[in-house]
């Protein structure tokens, strides 16, 4: 990983959560909707993250440090041998994948059934009175929310400890 690689992967993650706080945000102003453009009520919907980069952990740490030797270490199975044959750096790459990132893979919709609720005044209500209600739970939601707003937090105060670090660093160049 490169000198703003941390700064990388809590960008991608900033980008993922403000996806995630979009679609929660959608889905609570949509709690209500009965009829949509494709017919039927409005359906709730999911953000489906995936790591970035070329595979695990593991793999990310043997391509940034050098050779990952597994051997035994007694009786609690395998331990990790790193050799620094390859040195701290890291090649610099220009893509938009961020090896140890988050990508948002897709936004998919929920498949549970609508509420039904009887209502026969209302517009959309059915033969027998009940109207299909999108199956959201705005508790859920919140928490969802939450969940995305601190994750989002947590990831913008990274950037600000590395950036004060980097600051620093080149205070003490001076």
């Amino acid at each position: 990983m490169n000198l703003f690689g941390v700064m990388d992967v809590s960008a991608s993650a900033l980008k993922a959560e403000r996806v995630r706080a979009e679609v929660v945000a959608s889905n609570m102003a949509n709690s209500e909707t009965t009829q949509t453009a494709e017919g039927g009520p409005y359906r709730r919907h999911h953000v489906v993250f995936a790591a970035e980069g070329d595979g695990s952990f593991q793999q990310s740490m043997a391509g940034q440090i050098g050779t990952l030797n597994m051997a035994s270490s007694g009786p609690m199975g395998a331990g990790l041998n790193l050799g620094l044959s390859a040195g701290l750096g890291g090649s610099y790459s220009d893509d938009h994948t961020v090896s140890g990132g988050v990508t948002v893979t897709g936004v998919i919709e929920d498949a549970s059934e609508p509420l039904r609720r009887y209502d026969p005044q209302h517009p959309d209500a059915g033969p027998e009175g009940f109207v299909a209600y999108p199956d959201i739970n705005p508790l859920t939601e919140m928490v969802d929310l939450m969940g995305a707003t601190r994750a989002y937090g947590m990831n913008a105060s990274a950037i600000q400890a590395e950036k004060g670090m980097l600051s620093t660093s080149l205070d003490l160049l001076k």
